[in-house]
This record gives C-alpha cells, sequence and structure tokens, in this order.
C-alpha cells in the first residue's frame, strides 16, 4: 500500500479499529493472559522473586531486555522449577544488583546460556522453601511433600497455596542445594508463550527509554563534531539562547549541550548554534581501502593459530586458491534512537534507560563524576534494539556528566542523525583467504584478516575449519583509526562467515564436488581432531546435524530449474546453523524467495521466541549483506539518515522454514547465531542464479559492477 492510501485507509478506519484487532484479539485462546488481582502484600523469597498473599507471583527478569525475548524466556525458567501456574505470574525487570546477579549483560547471545542453572536454582530454591514452610506447619518431614501448579500437597492430601505460605517461607533460609527438574518433567520450558510487554508495546504504553517521563526533568541535545577527526575550537550560542524553552548551554568535553523544558525546543536551538571546529586527522573510505589492502600483503607475528606448516602445503601444491572479500562500515540503527535519563544530586546519582551493560555503565559513570559506585543507582528500561550499540554507553556517560553540569534532572535525546553520525560501527574489514589442493584435497588454509581498529572483530581462529584441513594459520592485521568501531551484532562471524562459506562453496567447484558433500567430508575429517583438541569450539558432528537437517527440509537439489540453491553452515555463540537460500531471476533481478534454516541450539525454552529470533537474524544478516553500506569521507559519514542508507524493505524479506534440533543439552546462544550464515547462503545462491562470484558487500552494488 502506498503512504498515501495508507493514511487515508487508517483515517477513515480510525486509530481505535487498529488496537481493537491488536494482537490480544488475535491471540489464540491459551496464549491470552489474565487480568491479575494484586495482593495486599509481598512477601521476598530470594533475588528473583517475591509471593503476594493471594498466590500471585513477581518474577524479575535480571537481564536487560532488547528485543531477545529474555524478559519473558528468563522468568519462565525460574517458574519452572517453582512449579507455578504461568497464568499467576507477574514480571518485572530487575535493576542492576551485582550482589543479587552474576552476568546482567545483553551481549554475546549468552543470557540464557549463562544463567541457566542459577535461574532454575532460583526457583527450585523458592520451592523448597514453601515445602518446608508447609511442612512445618503440618509438622511433616518435608521429604513428604510435592507441589502442584502452586500449590504445596501434603502426604494424605492436604494442601496449601503458595500464597498462604508465603509469609512463612519468606523468613525461612534459603536452601544451599537443591534437586532440579528432569528435562523430561517439563511443563512450561519448551512451550510457546507470548511476550509479557506484547500488549504494552502494542498497545504504546511506556515501556523504552525514549518513554521517560521524570517530575523536574529537562531535555539534552547535544552538538558533537560533524566528521571523525574534529575538534571544538569556538562557539557562538547567542541566537541558540534566544530560542523558547532554552535554559541552558553547556560545553563539556568536546560537545555543546543545549538544556530545555521540551526536547524540540533543544534540537532546534541546536541548529542556531555556530561552532568552529578545527581538523586533526580526517580519514576516508579511498584511503581505508589501500591501507587494507596493503596490510593484507604484510607478514606478521601475530598468528591466532597455527597447524603443521602451511607454507609447505602451498608450497607442494598443484593449485593454490586465493580470494579477497571486502566489507564495508555498518552502523547499528537501532529503532530507538540513543537516549538516557540522569539525575545527578549531591546525595545519589540515578541513571535510567537502555543500556546493554549496566554495570559497566556505574562503573564508568562512578569514574566520570568521582563518585563512589555505591551511590549510583541503575535501572534499565527494554530497548528499541540494541545489536551491540548499546553496549557501551557513551549516550549514559553525556548523560550523567550534563546531569551533573546543570544540576537537574535531564532526559539525553539523539535524533536520528546523531545516532548514525556519532555511532560506534561496524569495522570496515578485508580478508584473504587462501587454500591448496592436492590430488584432490585440501591440504592447507590461511586467513589473514585486515581490519580497521581490531582484528579479533573479525577472526575466531578455533571455529571451522579448525581441525578439518592439517595445515591451517588464522592471523590479522589492523589499522588504528579515530572512527569509533564496535561490537554489531553477532561480532567477528557477521562477515566472516560469508567470506569463508562463499570461499568453500568455491572450493567445492574446484574439485567438481557438491558444496553438502564437501563439507560434510570436511566435517567427518573434523571429529576425531575436535575429541582431542579443547581449543576447538564448534563441534563437527551437530555440524553435520544441522546441514542434513537443512538439506532434508530445503529439498535441497530436488528444486526446478529456475530455483537456485546456495548452502552456508556456521557457528558462533556456542550454536550450530545451516541455511539454504532458493534466489529465482525475475526481469533479469535476482530475488531471494525462501531460506531454510536449521538450528542446534540445545533445549528450547520458548519456541515461539526462538523462532522469532532465527527469523529476525536471517532477515537481518541477508538485508545488510545485500544493500547496507557506510563510507567515510573526510571523517564525515556518507548517510545520516534512512533517505541516504539502504535497508531491506518488507517486500524483500523471504518466506523463512525454520526447524530445530531436538536436543536435550542445556540452551545456547540464539539472538545473534542465525545471522552470519545468511550472507554467505544467499551470495552462493547467488552466484548459482547469475554465474558470478560476489567478493564485496553490498551484493546489489557488486552485482552492477560485474554486470
Amino acid at each position: 500500500m502506498k503512504r498515501r492510501r495508507f493514511f487515508k485507509v487508517s483515517g477513515v478506519a480510525g486509530g481505535g479499529l487498529v488496537l481493537g484487532i491488536g494482537c490480544m484479539q488475535c491471540a489464540e485462546p491459551e496464549v491470552r493472559r489474565k487480568v491479575l488481582e494484586m495482593p495486599e502484600t509481598w512477601h521476598e523469597i530470594n533475588s528473583y522473586l517475591k509471593i503476594g498473599n493471594n498466590g500471585v507471583v513477581t518474577i524479575y527478569s535480571p537481564n536487560p531486555e532488547i528485543g531477545q525475548n529474555v524478559k519473558t524466556s528468563m522468568p519462565m525458567i525460574v517458574a519452572e522449577e517453582l512449579d507455578v501456574d504461568w497464568e499467576n505470574v507477574l514480571v518485572e525487570q530487575a535493576g542492576l544488583n551485582t550482589e543479587w546477579f552474576s552476568r546482567q549483560v545483553a551481549g554475546g547471545s549468552q543470557s540464557i546460556r549463562k544463567e541457566w542453572l542459577s535461574l532454575r536454582e532460583g526457583g527450585a530454591k523458592a520451592r523448597q522453601m514453601l515445602i518446608n514452610a508447609a511442612a512445618q506447619q503440618w509438622n511433616i518431614d518435608a521429604s513428604s511433600c510435592s507441589t502442584d501448579n502452586g500449590y504445596v500437597i501434603g502426604p494424605d492430601g492436604q494442601k496449601l497455596g503458595y500464597g498462604e505460605l508465603a509469609d512463612a517461607a519468606a523468613a525461612l533460609e534459603i536452601p544451599e542445594s537443591v534437586e532440579l527438574k528432569s528435562n523430561d518433567s517439563f511443563t512450561k520450558i519448551g512451550k510457546s508463550h507470548q511476550n509479557v510487554d506484547g500488549l504494552k508495546i502494542a498497545t504504546g504504553k511506556p515501556l523504552f527509554g525514549i518513554d521517560t517521563q521524570r517530575e523536574g526533568m529537562v531535555y539534552a541535545s547535544v552538538l558533537r563534531p560533524p566528521a571523525f577527526g574534529k575538534s571544538l575550537e569556538s562557539y557562538d550560542d547567542k541566537r541558540a539562547r534566544e530560542v523558547n524553552g532554552v535554559i541552558d548551554i553547556i560545553k563539556f568535553g568536546n560537545k555543546i549541550a543545549v538544556i530545555a523544558q521540551s526536547n524540540w525546543q533543544a534540537m532546534k536551538a541546536k541548529k542556531l548554534l555556530e561552532a568552529k571546529w578545527s581538523s586533526l586527522s580526517l580519514e576516508s573510505t579511498a584511503d581505508h581501502d589501500q591501507i587494507l589492502t596493503k596490510l593484507l600483503d604484510e607478514s606478521t607475528n601475530e598468528s591466532f593459530r597455527k597447524d603443521g606448516d602451511v607454507n609447505q602445503a602451498f608450497a607442494d601444491a598443484d593449485e593454490v586458491v586465493s580470494r579477497v572479500y571486502e566489507s564495508p562500515f555498518l552502523p547499528h540503527n537501532c529503532l530507538e534512537p540513543m537516549n538516557f535519563y540522569a539525575s545527578v544530586t549531591d546525595e545519589k546519582v540515578e541513571l535510567h534507560g537502555p543500556i546493554q551493560t549496566p554495570a559497566w555503565c556505574r562503573s564508568r559513570v562512578s569514574k566520570i563524576l568521582d563518585r563512589p559506585e555505591e551511590e549510583i543507582e541503575v535501572t534499565m528500561t527494554r530497548m528499541g534494539g540494541g545489536f551491540g550499540r548499546r553496549l557501551y554507553g557513551d549516550f549514559s556517560d553525556e548523560a550523567a556528566e550534563i546531569s551533573s553540569l546543570a544540576k537537574r534532572p535531564i532526559q539525553l535525546l539523539f535524533t536520528r542523525e546523531d545516532d548514525m553520525t556519532a555511532g560506534t560501527y561496524r569495522p570496515a574489514i578485508k580478508y584473504k583467504i587462501e587454500a591448496s589442493i592436492k590430488d584432490g584435497s585440501i591440504t592447507g588454509y590461511r586467513l589473514s584478516e585486515a581490519s580497521i581498529n581490531s582484528n579479533m572483530y573479525g577472526l575466531i581462529p578455533n571455529f571451522f575449519p579448525a581441525g578439518a584441513i592439517p595445515n591451517l594459520e588464522v592471523r590479522g592485521h589492523k589499522y588504528d583509526s579515530n572512527i569509533t568501531t564496535g561490537a554489531w551484532r553477532a561480532p567477528y562471524t557477521n562477515f566472516l562467515a560469508y567470506a569463508e562459506q562463499s570461499f568453500f562453496d568455491e572450493l567445492a567447484d574446484q574439485l567438481s564436488k557438491d558444496p553438502v558433500d564437501l563439507r560434510m567430508e570436511l566435517y567427518e575429517a573434523a571429529i576425531p581432531v575436535a575429541e582431542e583438541d579443547d581449543n576447538i569450539e564448534y563441534e563437527p558432528k551437530r555440524m553435520q546435524g544441522v546441514l542434513q537437517l537443512a538439506v532434508e527440509k530445503s529439498g535441497y537439489g530436488n528444486k526446478p530449474s529456475n530455483v537456485h540453491q546456495g548452502v552456508s553452515v556456521y557457528y558462533s555463540h556456542n550454536t550450530h546453523v545451516a541455511e539454504i537460500a532458493d534466489v529465482v531471476v525475475e526481469n533479469g533481478t535476482p530475488r531471494v524467495v525462501k531460506v531454510t534454516c536449521a538450528v542446534d541450539c540445545g533445549i528450547l525454552v520458548n519456541p515461539i521466541a526462538a523462532k522469532n529470533q532465527v527469523e529476525g537474524g536471517i532477515i537481518d544478516g541477508i538485508g545488510h549483506a545485500m544493500y547496507g553500506e557506510l563510507s567515510f569521507d573526510n571523517g564525515k559519514p556518507s548517510a545520516d539518515n534512512f533517505n541516504r542508507y539502504r535497508l531491506i524493505r518488507n517486500m524483500e524479506a523471504p518466506e523463512i522454514d525454520v526447524h530445530f534440533v531436538d536436543s536435550k543439552v542445556d540452551p545456547t546462544g540464539l539472538g545473534e547465531p542465525s545471522l552470519p550464515p545468511a550472507g554467505g547462503a544467499v551470495a552462493n545462491a547467488l552466484y548459482r542464479a547469475t554465474g558470478k562470484r560476489i567478493y564485496k558487500q553490498p551484493f546489489v552494488k557488486e552485482l552492477e559492477v560485474l554486470g
């Protein structure tokens, strides 16, 4: 539907109609949440939960929620071991508490994996305390009691609700050890539960940092350098101060903050600031391209893995295949721009907003303000996307410093232009991959990386093909830039997976082998090595498993002649993923029409959320591989809003068919692992469709160059 037509239709229909057929109306009856009656009193049982006198249970979700659904899945794990009716559970976002919780971080797809046992033990210990309280009341042995969906059951069938026992249970000591449920007895884990914030999100309730409203709060908008490598020399704020609502204008560091009664007033005044900037070192993408190319050809002693003798393997080879792969900078482009609330007083520092690393945030602010961490309180909001951008917290640092200088509670808001031009970007990287072939086998492999700022953002030395090829070397070079770079969704692997998986497809052609067969052979060769080498992180048998499942579900090799398929298999964030992309050519233009994905992530906590994570990762991976590109000219980004930055459109998103390996092992990561294989699967399918190998991202631009 065209934009103008949409507004006409929605204007006639009325906004209420949209909400009237919203998520709760469309939900199946079994996933609708009832409205709970609030208890008169609450009783804290342990760090994970409190129980009301009427049996309602509040479970705290300790980790930041960036859309990966941990605010639902983590409480589900607690509720499983607590043995409480999920319909009687409320969920609250916990604030930062390093004494109660061990890892309050949203990063690396590790929230569920790292806290799996702690969450289960939290629920199980609370359950045991309730049993002990009931046993004391009945004057019987606790071992003779059981629980059932919010009740403690005695040996003679007598029962007491959790609400009746909560007061007594809260007074008991927390047991040191408890027996956890067997996987076969799970009643909540493995069943789909809708997002606990779903209705609030659909109806626009305040959940996100950008929604923050506090008494006495004012707004801050910051003028930052117009390019990386520029420094503030002087400024004139006379015109800006004349804007109605402006309270103050403050210089801090290399930036200028405008404080106003409203965000719009602050933004308007910021545009009227007249600043002079000095130029230090201004970098351009053309410079980076030359620097990285030169680095790739230089020798280095910084090898991250060496197996056998690669140089000898290359010298003895019948053929050496060498390819270079290139990726651009990428912004994060979270739907919700960066923002943060800070209130700095003599008594305490209150920080509130969307942050992936609250403990690190507190530590940095402690140093900036020279205040002890005990005086700093950090609470977290739901985030409109993170993808690694909200790991770093430059925005929370700014908010705290501005509040301290202004002596007011402030809400700092980035515009979209601020967000894209003052980012922490995925670094531009080049890979050179070389392989030796002798007597029809791959005998040597060398991966060399040249990266802006950090070579460890791209090199994973103990991933595939480590163990599969006898002579192997992984090495890296870096160029230190003043352009800020950092983790971007599936760091290290988001581009490397495409490069390696494209390269192995090309090797399969060189060896006249099917791409699936070559991978299966290499995984088979790696099995005995992986069993002996503790450094190899992936599991070859699980790689074989996901590839076989993807082949079966995708109809690989049995598609009509106009459907071209590409294979990609990758391990990242402790999860094994295989993807097969289907590409067709319509009116001379290739189009990705379907992706079949097989995932081995251990036990599924919440299947519907897991499926959503996989689908989102695939679309994100395809979109950025196909279209994403950010360049720099004299330190200035090429795009400052979406009118100049290409994202995947709704109509370009393919059908996605997701299949999970049935597993009994503990859960692994899921927010990121489906993204890395997507680029490789699409690139390999595009080759089958067009006959053109792609060595640069974005793909659409490279296809135009190739003609």
